[in-house]
């Protein structure tokens, strides 16, 4: 079994977002970065069916050598190997990502043999445009399963479950290679340990020079929504405070 992991990194944002000075980038100093919630769980259901059924598992990224954060802390889990697509840090849109990565797939794949499983988050937690995976799969002329809750690697086909609308489960049966994409929810991350981690560190990963892409939009500027104001409003205490009650539901049209 031989499986791909495609991962993305992002700001963490757990916190206030706020810009640089020229409005052109997230200003990461009190966010750090780290992965979708979706790709880390790719992670583990890559580690999960290696240690189920043997093989090799790789995780790759694009973006600037800090990335090699996100892919260490993936190794640190239990992926066995790393590959960098380095850029120069700019955002790249779905469709020259989604070249890049089938690229480096053919001439890996031309090397060593196919992956028999790729796998990607539904959807980077910055853009959520859903859009990677599926075009990773056009270019590659392979089968693919989005939004993938439970997958099951048989000998020559890949069964995926996904939640259908209404309840219930579609199921697609596909033949290996295939591609899918995974929603939080199909497992349990597991965080790194300390031995772990100290083994990601010793880890090489490989690095591919990838050029500035062309033929994309340029960036003006980036603009933080304005947040919306509140207020607190308090009605009264105790039965007191009914008629109140009474008065601001008629008001909202929630009673007669």
């Amino acid at each position: 079994m031989n499986i791909l992991v495609c991962v993305k990194r992002v700001p963490a944002t757990a916190g206030k977002i706020t810009l640089t000075a020229d409005e052109r980038a997230i200003d990461t100093r009190y966010l750090g970065f780290t992965v979708s919630p979706h790709e880390e769980c790719a992670v583990e259901e890559a580690v999960r069916i290696v240690e189920a059924q043997g093989g090799t598992s790789t995780v790759l990224t694009l973006g600037p050598e800090e990335a090699t954060d996100q892919l260490r802390e993936a190794m640190a889990v239990g992926i066995d190997r790393a590959i960098l697509l380095r850029t120069d840090g700019g955002e790249w849109n779905a469709t020259v990502t989604a070249t890049a990565i089938a690229d480096t797939i053919r001439a890996r794949e031309a090397a060593e043999g196919p992956f028999d499983l790729i796998l990607l988050g539904n959807e980077a937690a910055d853009t959520g445009d859903y859009q990677v995976g599926v075009r990773i799969a056009v270019e590659l002329d392979r089968p693919c399963v989005s939004g993938a809750k439970a997958i099951e690697v048989r000998d020559e086909t890949v069964v995926a479950r996904r939640e259908a609308a209404g309840g219930g489960w579609e199921v697609y049966e596909v033949p290996r290679p295939a591609i899918v994409t995974v929603k939080e929810g199909i497992n349990l991350p597991r965080y790194p340990s300390v031995p772990g981690r100290l083994r990601a560190r010793k880890k090489e990963i490989e690095r591919v020079e990838l050029p500035v892409a062309g033929g994309m939009p340029a960036m003006v500027r980036l603009r933080v929504p304005v947040e919306q104001e509140s207020a607190v409003e308090i009605l009264g205490e105790g039965p007191e405070a009914a008629t109140r009650v009474v008065e601001v539901l008629r008001r909202l049209g929630l009673i007669a």
